[in-house]
Order: C-alpha cells, then structure tokens, then sequence
C-alpha cells in the first residue's frame, strides 16, 4: 500500500454541489461537513480523473498497442469489476488543511461539554469559506431578463486549498511506474471542477504529492518518455 495526496488549489470561485439548495435562501448549495467546511466527495474527484484520463488514453491509443487502456483500467477499475479487476487506486474525500478542521472541532467538541453557547457555528463556518453568486437569462430579443429565471448559487472562494488522500494497493504484476504516470498526467489535465465548470467557475490547479514532496514532475517526465513518437 502506497499513500499519496492530491491537492487542489482553487484558481477561481468554485461550487462543490450536493444537488439540492436550501428553501427561500439559496437554489443550489455547496457540499459541507457537519462542521461547515465545504469538501469535494471521493467518489466525484474520481469520476472527474477517470474522465481526464480516458481522453488521454483515447489520444494516446491512436495507432499504439493498446497498453495505457489497460493501465487506466487498473487504477480506475472498470464497470462490474469483481476481486481480480477492482481499482488500485482509493481516492478519498478532498478537504481543507486537517489541522485547521481539528481545531475548530475541538473548540466545538469544549464548548458542548462545558454546556456553553457556541461562539462560532456551523454557519459562521461555511460563510467565511463561501459568498453568494447569482444569475438570470437575458431575452435576446428586448435584452431583459427572462422573469423567474434568477438563480442564486454558493460558492467556495478561490485560493482555497483542498487535499484528498490516495491509497494506492499495486499487484506485483503492475507496471508502477506506467500507472503513477498515467495517473500524474491525469491530475494535470484536470483543470475544471464542480457545478458551472463551463461557464467560468472551478478552474482548479491540482498537485500530485507523496509526504511532502511534490512528485508530479518526475512522473510526468516517465510519461513523456514512455509516450514520445
């Protein structure tokens, strides 16, 4: 089992949605903790690799032995994937500095049990992390807006950065080296992330770290070794 990290460095407002808003304050809402520290589901930040991933593979494939696909689909794994084909790769949850969400649940965890008034809540949490963006379509034809069409959105300020923990678990048939730089080049790739990412928000700079090291570099200089005409 190898651990590395993913960091994500938010270059531009960003909204991790959870799918639903809150009644008469907001139509869609950000993904948070019970804490109130928004945070970017395991499950999603996978599909949004695989996804950058596959458009490398499909380049990539072009007039090659299909070896990458292979690759890709053990990191990944691939649909209906049993014991023998399930992912290497475990992508946790992506989220703010652990220390700093630590504190605030200590400070939280003392105020409850000394039966006192919280001086910073949830709210308190997630409005210092996040701000309000609202939208509406414009008739084309008087240049008005299009009544009933105003949306509000909550979004994540940018400068923000977010890490996600990943477990990687080779079979000792795995090319390693193939797969970490399939996976870095990935992580370059991925530059848009979250609700709106084609119309402005979540532009995004992820790192593929391994303790305290950045490794992105040295993996992608394998992948452009391996990947050169």
């Amino acid at each position: 089992m190898i651990t590395y990290f993913l960091k994500i460095k938010l270059l531009s407002d960003t909204t991790f949605s959870r799918g639903d808003g809150v009644a008469g304050l907001i139509d869609q809402e950000v993904e948070h903790d019970a804490f109130g520290f928004p945070y970017l589901r395991g499950r999603t930040l996978k599909g949004l690799l695989r996804e950058e991933c596959d458009n490398l593979v499909a380049v990539l494939a072009v007039g090659r032995p299909p070896d990458w696909l292979e690759v890709a689909n053990a990191l990944f794994g691939i649909p209906g994937s049993d014991i023998d084909t399930i992912a290497r790769m475990h992508v946790g949850d992506a989220c703010l500095p652990e220390d700093l969400r630590q504190a605030v649940a200590l400070q939280f965890e003392q105020e409850e049990y000394q039966g006192e008034k919280r001086m910073l809540t949830t709210a308190d949490i997630l409005s210092s992390l996040t701000t309000f963006r609202r939208q509406t379509s414009i008739n084309p034809q008087n240049g008005a807006p299009t009544e009933g069409s105003l949306r509000s959105s909550r979004v994540i300020l940018r400068n923000l950065c977010f890490c996600s923990q990943l477990i990687l678990n080779p079979k000792p048939t795995d090319d390693l080296n193939k797969m970490m730089a399939l996976f870095a080049a990935s992580t370059l790739a991925l530059r848009r992330i979250g609700s709106g990412r084609n119309r402005g928000r979540g532009h995004v700079q992820c790192t593929l770290w391994q303790g305290t090291q950045e490794v992105t570099p040295q993996h992608l200089r394998y992948f452009e070794q391996e990947t050169k005409a």
